[in-house]
């Protein structure tokens, strides 16, 4: 899931010090990535340059938190074999919700007598930080990105509302792209219901009975080693109790009736509420270039829009995707070896398997 804070401080310390060696060796690099620009990614300066502003703006920039779903951080804890896969999918998750952020939704107000107008805007350097835990020591995968507030040769700062009216498509993007990912990298299976429940084949609700993600008394931040977060890990799997393992959805690539009903009760339908109704119908994922040129095959006047002013449809325009949509994902689906999936291991036994490897 996707949260956005407000920067009003250049000190990133507070990043800058957690190098995430709770994810050490299953995180491909250290915890700093650059997403755009380059520099030391553990140097307080080269991050803190990140966050630019103008000189009437108060706001410096944006920490994008970018967060996997609780049953593909869980994933990571229980299947050493499959964790630095599904790092790596998160990873590619966020640069696909930071490149859907900057291609439609980063933008310059400029006015004039007359009005104002709307003008795309980048940012010339944006930094990440990939966690794997919360304050609790529990599995949360997760990135800081970090924006800043003045685009790259701009004097002004971008239209913030812009930006936050665009995350929940950038949030759908990034969760789509992830499972798309984890499924074509690993023996696991990632879906979305029709209901919106995110979740792993096999994967029992006992998993989230032990790291539920709402620990009342988290304390202060700490650092974890990769060893002791895996002790830590060890000790909860002992109070692990089974209950039940959700039912998978049926193996259709595209929930058509998900996607209708993302437009129920709607009265003004714009492109980034069919980028969110098809990712989040894309039962098993998919990529979000994909996403994005269905999208714009069957309404090409708004393969331009951006910003606030995106050009409304009405209900019954946004559902004639249906067919096409689905048609496309079912072609992309059918370039993947069902085979895969239908040998998949269950993460019921991977607690089994672990146990007889302890023996």
């Amino acid at each position: 899931m996707i949260h956005v804070f407000v920067r009003r401080s250049t000190d990133v310390d507070y990043l800058v010090q957690d190098r995430g060696d709770e994810l050490a060796g299953v995180r491909r690099g250290d915890a700093g990535w650059w997403l755009r620009g380059n520099g030391d990614a553990q140097s307080s300066l080269d991050v803190a340059s990140v966050l630019q502003t103008s000189a009437r703006a108060s706001v410096v920039g944006y920490d994008i938190v970018v967060a996997a779903p609780r049953p593909l951080s869980i994933l990571v804890a229980l299947d050493e074999s499959s964790a630095a896969d599904v790092v790596s999918a998160h990873r590619e998750g966020v640069l696909a919700a930071l490149n859907y952020l900057e291609d439609r939704a980063f933008v310059v107000r400029h006015r004039f007598d007359d009005g104002a107008y709307l003008r795309p805007a980048r940012w010339d350097r944006v930094v990440g930080f990939t966690h794997g835990i919360n304050r609790a020591g529990e599995p949360h995968v997760h990135d800081h990105v970090l924006v800043g507030a003045r685009p790259n040769n701009e004097s002004t700062v971008a239209d913030s509302r812009s930006l936050f009216t665009h995350l929940p498509a950038a949030d759908a993007i990034y969760r789509a792209t992830l499972r798309w990912a984890v499924n074509q990298r690993t023996s696991h299976t990632a879906w979305r219901s029709f209901a919106g429940v995110e979740g792993v084949s096999g994967l029992d609700e006992g998993y989230r009975a032990i790291w539920g993600g709402h620990a009342g008394d988290r304390g202060a931040k700490g650092t974890w080693s990769r060893d002791q977060v895996l002790a830590r890990w060890h000790a909860d799997l002992g109070q692990f109790e089974p209950i039940s393992a959700p039912v998978e959805p049926p193996r259709r690539s595209f929930d058509a009736h998900g996607y209708a009903a993302a437009f129920e009760g709607a009265t003004r339908i714009t492109r980034r509420d069919l980028v969110r109704a098809f990712a989040d119908a894309s039962t098993f994922g998919a990529e979000a270039s994909v996403v994005g040129a269905a999208i714009d095959a069957v309404h090409p006047h708004l393969r331009t829009a951006h910003g606030l002013d995106e050009r409304p449809l009405r209900l019954v325009q946004a559902r004639r995707l249906v067919p096409e949509l689905s048609r496309t994902l079912a072609h992309e689906r059918a370039a993947i070896d069902e085979d895969r999936y239908l040998d998949r291991a269950s993460i019921s036994g991977l607690r089994e398997s672990r146990n007889r490897s302890e023996r």
